[in-house]
């Protein structure tokens, strides 16, 4: 194996420098000097220096490690589970890990699904079981021990482990940018929501998965999106965007392979819990089902509208107003029809765009439309567009601004939940103008991507890679022939790119560090 295949993540055969390629990286650099030179040492290559420790990578993995002891300190002042005065919400440090262990009734021994009816899909519950039974044994061992915090600690342990291991599955996958991985290790919602609840679970298996299919193995790839969508329903969608490209490439049989074993490790990691169990292991369903429009959503913000005009008793309500009285299952219903519309114009974009479009592209836009659609979008499903995000679209400034509104939601959803506790902070207005922030954000980010796939030249990827560096058995790969029949009509008016950069050795040939 040559030098600069065993490179990893480590030594990226050609770096991506912002400063010269993203706009607004530019602007600020402006403040210390301005860009990397064009003559400066490395600017094309990394420059060979054996004792070298600092680089790129490591930068970018210490800068994670930095911002999720950040985070473990933001939440420290909850730690204890002395929830009193409001202090989980006046000091912004409420997480979910931390009330479950008593709400489950870990802290006695519950065993979840078998004792208890748990409110999350099942590896969640393992996960959630697997932590938290081996501290309340130790609890009952050291009665002296605070049993909540050691949980939420060993929590942000193994979560934190999962936030930096997806940091490096982006610095792998992205060899040639490694810069790009600061995004998300340098992002402020990471900083505020890691440990609100166990999406970086999911997060994670879900990175490792698309890991598994850039390196041109589906099987495993299927495996561990099946896992991760045994953990939060989202990853699975992954696979919808996968199977479309392989569909216009021709690859099926591999993308039927990863579909396929990600049904069966759906099926085998549920099965021991909906056999015996079934009314706790429905508990889910019936949540999804039954749970009412939730803080923040489209529906929450058109149901505020409605009340400027409407009363909201009978004979004088808004729509929303209206589908807020029939959850299930008008608005249910509604919420379904709408993502699957949005699905069906993503697979038409994909099919019809120019030139094959990224998997993470497709990737980002499908989860994005779940959440904009949905009748729950909770403060930490940020975390769940993150990483598709950075690799999506690697942009600094508008990224920053959805981060911005974000954090602008994370501090008005806690006025919000002061509001509800009897301490009104601000009027509702200022909480609905939070949420149609981040809502519109995460629209404006999905119009840009929507944007780099019908002009592919603009797509900052594709101007340091060939093609796909996600895309595995896609990446480099033509177009079927019907597909290319099917869009030559598109692919005559769309406007030839600029030449790009030689295709990097497949990536199943490095080693990551």
């Amino acid at each position: 194996m040559s030098a600069q295949s065993a490179a990893g993540i480590d030594e990226p055969e050609k770096i991506d420098h912002p400063s010269r390629s993203d706009g607004f990286v530019r602007g600020l650099s402006q403040a210390i000097g301005g860009p990397l030179g064009e003559h400066a040492v490395g600017v094309d290559r990394p420059v060979n220096r054996p004792n070298r420790f600092w680089t790129a990578a490591r930068i970018v993995l210490a800068l994670t490690c930095l911002t999720l002891a950040l985070h473990w300190v933001q939440k420290s002042p909850c730690q204890d589970g002395a929830w009193q005065n409001n202090v989980q919400y006046t000091r912004f440090c409420y997480t979910d890990v931390l009330a479950l262990y008593y709400a489950e009734g870990l802290n006695e021994g519950k065993v979840p699904y078998r004792d208890h009816p748990v409110e999350y899909p099942v590896v969640t519950g393992y996960f959630m079981g697997a932590l938290g039974l081996p501290v309340h044994s130790l609890g009952t061992s050291r009665p002296e021990i605070n049993q909540g915090m050691w949980f939420y600690n060993l929590n942000a342990l193994v979560l934190g482990a999962l936030a930096i291991a997806t940091v490096a599955v982006i610095l792998a996958l992205r060899r040639r940018r490694p810069w790009d991985a600061a995004m998300f290790a340098l992002s402020p919602a990471l900083l505020v929501t890691a440990t609100v609840n166990w999406d970086l679970l999911a997060v994670g298996l879900a990175a490792f998965g698309l890991y598994a299919w850039a390196r041109r193995r589906p099987v495993l790839a299927g495996l561990l999106l099946g896992l991760a969508g045994a953990a939060k329903l989202w990853p699975l969608f992954i696979l919808g965007p996968l199977l479309v490209l392989a569909l216009r490439a021709d690859r099926l049989r591999q993308a039927l392979a990863a579909l396929g074993t990600a049904a069966l490790a759906v099926v085998v990691v549920n099965l021991p819990v909906a056999i015996p169990y079934r009314e706790s292991w429905d508990r889910f369903f019936e949540l999804n089902t039954e749970r009412a429009i939730d803080w923040g959503t489209l529906w929450y913000i058109g149901r505020y509208l409605d009340g400027k005009w409407h009363s909201g008793s009978p004979g004088d309500q808004g729509p929303f107003q209206w589908l807020s009285n029939h959850v299930d299952p008008t608005l249910n219903y509604l919420t379904y029809a709408l993502f699957g519309v949005a699905c069906l114009a993503i697979a038409a974009l994909a099919l019809r765009a120019p030139r094959r479009p990224r998997l993470a592209q497709l990737a980002f836009l499908v989860v994005a439309a779940f959440l904009i659609f949905s009748k729950v979008w909770s403060q930490q499903y940020v975390l769940w567009l993150l990483p598709l995000a950075v690799l999506a679209r690697p942009r600094w400034g508008a990224f920053l601004a959805w981060q911005l509104a974000e954090v602008c939601y994370f501090v008005a959803f806690y006025g919000e939940l002061l509001g509800a506790s009897g301490k009104q902070v601000f009027p509702e207005g200022v909480f609905v103008l939070a949420a149609t922030l981040r809502l519109v954000t995460v629209c404006v980010l999905c119009g840009l991507v929507v944007r780099d796939i019908l002009r592919p030249e603009r797509d900052p990827v594709r101007q340091t890679y060939a093609d796909d560096p996600d895309g595995g058995v896609l990446d480099g790969a033509p177009d079927a022939p019907w597909a290319l029949r099917w869009r030559r009509p598109v692919a005559s008016r769309s406007v030839p790119g600029p030449a790009v950069p030689a295709a990097e050795p497949p990536l199943e040939h490095a080693a990551p560090a």
